[in-house]
């Protein structure tokens, strides 16, 4: 099987490539923008299958496929939220949400070889993904969130929200006021409510808001801990695989 990983962050890339050879697939090629890809695909016979990541340091991975007619079969390695992707996972083998969990990459594995066994084209309309993977300047995201409190509703603005963070299965806002409040949510859902400008995901704990960081600090095994303003409930340490992402989101 020939395997071809298109990641922008060396890191991620070389990381998905020791799972997948714990798996016993072994990459052949490793690319990391769009430039690159286009100049290896003129020179190379295209692969059965690739890792594609959406975006790029040079610009999104559809712009290959623009330009290129891709004999592959897809599996994608994003940070996009789920919501837009499941409306096109039928069009692919699968989607790979980052981190990759061990898990989730061997059961890729696995659907791509029962659908795929031999080598053959698999149809992905990139343009109708496109549409799907709305430019967040366009999107409307919460300007308040509101929660219960014994038989009173009481509505927060998001400005006020330091962190979202998961604790025993439930999700919760803690406020610049010190307090915390339960909500109807999870943080796999707040992906499409939040603005990325202003919050992120650091961990699969916490997302964390921009203004709420007091102090960054070097951690342990190239990971990042932040202290916020107000709330110190809990350790809150970015993940090693999100670093890199943390820091260009700081700008």
């Amino acid at each position: 099987m020939n395997v071809l990983i298109i990641e922008d962050e060396k890191p991620a890339a070389r990381r998905l490539s020791r799972m997948l050879a714990e798996l016993g697939v072994e990459v052949s090629e490793m690319l990391h923008s769009v430039e690159e890809s286009l100049e290896w695909f003129q020179n190379n016979e295209h692969p059965d299958l690739i890792f594609l990541d959406i975006q790029l340091s040079d610009g999104l991975s559809f712009e290959i496929f623009e330009q290129i007619d891709i004999q592959s079969a897809i599996i994608f390695t994003t940070a996009y939220d789920e919501y837009a992707l499941k409306a096109f996972k039928l069009n692919s083998i699968d989607y790979l949400l980052k981190p990759i969990d061990d898990e989730e990459l061997e059961a890729a594995v696995k659907k791509f070889k029962m659908r795929v066994p031999e080598k053959q084209q698999l149809t992905v309309d990139f343009n109708e993904i496109k549409k799907l993977l709305v430019n967040p300047i366009d999107r409307t995201y919460k300007k308040r969130f509101t929660v219960k409190i014994g038989q009173h509703l009481k509505m927060i603005p998001i400005e006020e929200i330091e962190v979202f963070y998961s604790e025993n299965k439930g999700t919760y806002a803690a406020t610049i006021e010190g307090r915390s409040y339960l909500l109807e949510t999870t943080l796999e859902d707040l992906q499409n409510d939040l603005q990325p400008e202003m919050f992120f995901r650091v961990s699969r704990k916490f997302y964390i808001n921009i203004n709420a960081i007091k102090d960054i600090i070097s951690y342990t095994n190239s990971r990042l801990q932040l202290k916020l303003h107000n709330f110190n409930d809990f350790e809150i340490i970015v993940s090693r695989e999100r670093v890199k992402e943390f820091k260009d989101w700081l700008g």
